[in-house]
């Protein structure tokens, strides 16, 4: 029992800790922080043969969410959070800003352990752009999306990758939580992180569908994922 309490005690202290040191920083360091880390991230997934056909999914995707750093734990109930960007595909086929959002979620059910994992979101449709952008809803049967998963080590999908409106990538930096889902989860806007990158009355939707900001310091990122 006591072994158990303590493993509890430390998810809890690790998941408070990194929702806590996002929010001591400023919010245009947290924001450039991220953007670098994005670009990190995709580079990482793009070059690992785990995933061979993530290329091609990138090629056809409308949108794509980068989270670097999802910190999953718990002990009976869970809790998952972790900042990451969302980044719409334009008409011209060039990719738009990078928008900011938390991924949170809880769970209920017996599970001990703490995992950090980098995580990539394919949106393979509009309709799954605007449902992130627009409802904030919880991915699965509240924001009407189906969810497919590509390589090993995730669970929670009931749907095949060919009919998916979002296909979740993801790879375990540390520890071990036998898996990652994202039902249930939600993208909530961080309108302080788009103002802290872009300025004052930056908003997700201005800088994803009107291009009405942008920040030359992205264009990295963008080229990371395959186009400015």
């Amino acid at each position: 029992m006591r072994i158990a309490t303590r493993m509890m005690a430390s998810a809890v202290l690790a998941l408070a800790t990194v929702a806590c040191t996002d929010f001591r920083e400023p919010s245009d360091t947290t924001a450039k922080n991220l953007v670098t880390r994005s670009e990190e991230t995709i580079q990482q997934f793009k070059r690992s043969d785990r995933f061979p056909e993530l290329s091609g999914y990138i090629k056809s995707a409308r949108g794509v969410v980068i989270l670097p750093s999802v910190t999953k734990a718990g002990f009976i109930g869970g809790a998952e959070f972790g900042n990451g960007i969302l980044l719409s595909r334009r008409a011209d086929n060039s990719w738009s800003g990078p928008a900011f959002y938390t991924l949170g979620a809880g769970s209920f059910g017996l599970q001990i352990g703490i995992q950090n994992v980098e995580m990539m979101l394919i949106l393979r449709n509009d309709n799954a752009v605007r449902a992130v952008v627009n409802n904030q809803g919880k991915f699965g049967v509240d924001a009407g999306l189906t969810i497919g998963f590509l390589g090993g080590g995730v669970e929670g999908s009931t749907t095949t990758n060919l009919g998916a409106d979002v296909l979740a990538v993801a790879s375990p930096v540390i520890g071990a939580f036998g898996g990652v889902s994202i039902e249930g989860s939600a993208l909530v806007r961080r309108n302080d992180l788009n103002e802290g990158y872009y300025g004052a009355g930056a908003t997700a939707p201005d800088v994803l569908f009107e291009n009405k900001f942008n920040n030359p310091a992205a264009d990295p990122l963008k080229s990371a994922i395959g186009g400015v």
